[in-house]
């Protein structure tokens, strides 16, 4: 099965635009993401709109000649542009032209090389590929100084919309959410129904493409296992751990499954303990395969000073990937299970998707993913905040995620707030209701929660 390719409006395009406006030729940008994210395309894209001549070259396929010029003509960057130009028919214009290095992590000396080629100054340079495979790669090699990192996520639900032609509901949303104001019954199940079906899909640009291209899901669902596939293949190929990636990679529906949601080593192995699992999990964490959010003890403005780096939770990157993950047996000959997700009627545990969505709303929009266990005094009880934000200077934001019908009963919400109160702004409620203000609490849809 060959995966749709598409060009969609991405969030990261005025990243770029920032990049080359105010570094000038200052610095090389990496783009870090994981597989099938889209940073091959915006690279391109980026390079045919904004410069008068591009040159890809991609590592994954170079051809001798292109590995003979580089180990070669390292010191001569006359000749090896020459050279280069020559071999993809491209004419490059000083400080007008971009160079574009794909899969960078497959050839280090051409990273290496970053150093010498800003300095030289005539063209500018992208650079692209998966955090950890490059951080496996530069072994031996000074990583270069004049290099920006910019990260890139799966598609968030204003993205999504975009590219079903829809701009119109994010410029909504926004409103309300600005305004504080409700979006009305008829409004709210409308935008509801399209969030679930993103859920569905995934922010995966190929799955989105096949969606629009098929509005077949069970071809989204073929997709998006053929990705699954390829994730699979990447961690048994790229990582020394790789059998310890790949077992938390398959098992984080089962985590996520449970009434707290956390990592359990023995889930996966009995007699296992998290010092076995814990280099995998920073592994599949830098790939950007997986969000870890990791539990805060003391929470306050600074809230990675008590960061408890063995008790954590496990979200996949994208949530359509989840669902794949979690259901795909039943999901491959069910086309039932399509129309009563979207309905919000399914049996099975909406809460796991629900806060997986949350998660990588969160995560797309630059935020760090933490959550709180605590004890409230002369109680042996743990509760437990989803999810917790900084907020301006000196206070925080705790976040509930409430997939269930009845949201406004939250105990460790409310506990928290009390225990904590002198750190607190803003406490917040996602759910699948309207939003709305009540007691100090705000009450968002999830199809708000890109906004955070």
């Amino acid at each position: 099965m060959t995966l749709p390719s598409r060009i969609f409006k991405r969030k990261i395009y005025g990243s770029l635009l920032k990049w080359k406006s105010e570094s000038n030729g200052s610095s090389a940008l990496l783009i870090q993401g994981a597989r099938r994210i889209g940073k091959s395309t915006i690279a391109e894209e980026f390079a045919k709109n904004e410069y008068e001549s591009y040159l890809l070259i991609d590592f994954n396929n170079p051809g001798p000649n292109l590995i003979h010029y580089f180990e070669n003509y390292q010191t001569d960057l006359d000749r090896l542009f020459f050279l280069l130009q020559t071999e993809y028919g491209v004419n490059l214009t000083r400080r007008k032209s971009l160079v574009i290095f794909d899969e960078i992590q497959l050839f280090p000396l051409a990273r290496k090389m970053i150093k010498y080629l800003v300095a030289d100054g005539r063209y500018d340079y992208i650079e692209t590929g998966s955090l950890i495979s490059i951080m496996n790669s530069m072994k031996g090699f000074t990583i270069p100084s004049e290099e920006e990192d910019l990260c890139m996520y799966p598609m968030d639900f204003e993205e999504f919309c975009w590219a079903c032609d829809m701009e119109f509901i994010p410029q909504e949303i926004r409103k309300h959410y600005a305004n504080r104001t409700p979006l009305g019954r008829d409004v709210h199940d409308t935008l509801m129904n399209k969030f679930r079906e993103y859920m569905l899909i995934g922010g995966m640009p190929q799955s989105v493409a096949t969606f629009i291209e098929t509005n077949d899901l069970n071809e989204v669902e073929r997709t998006k296992s053929l990705i699954i596939s390829l994730y699979r293949k990447d961690i048994t190929r790229e990582s020394a751990l790789s059998g310890r990636a790949a077992e938390i990679f398959d098992h984080v529906p089962s985590f996520l499954s449970d009434s707290r949601k956390l990592f359990r080593p023995g889930k996966i192995a009995k007699g296992t303990r998290m010092e076995d699992y814990s280099r995998s999990i920073l592994w599949l964490s830098d790939a950007m395969i997986c969000n870890v959010c990791y539990n805060v003890n003391d929470p306050d403005v600074s809230l990675d000073l008590t960061l408890d780096r063995n008790t954590f939770k496990c979200y996949l990157s994208d949530t359509g990937l989840l669902i794949t993950l979690s259901f795909s047996r039943d999901i491959l000959s069910k086309k039932e299970f399509f129309a009563s997700f979207t309905r919000g009627s399914i049996s099975m545990n909406e809460g796991m998707i629900f806060e997986n969505a949350v998660a990588q709303a969160l995560k797309a929009g630059g935020h760090e993913l933490r959550y709180c266990e605590f004890y409230n005094k002369g109680s042996t009880h743990i509760h437990e905040i989803d999810f917790l934000l900084p907020c301006g200077a000196e206070k925080m934001c705790p976040i509930e995620a409430k997939s269930g019908k009845i949201s406004d009963r939250h105990i460790s919400l409310d506990r928290f707030c009390e225990k904590y109160r002198d750190r607190i702004a803003g406490p917040i409620v996602i759910h699948t209701k309207d939003l709305r203000e009540e007691k100090g609490i705000l009450y968002i849809p999830i199809y708000m929660a890109w906004l955070l």
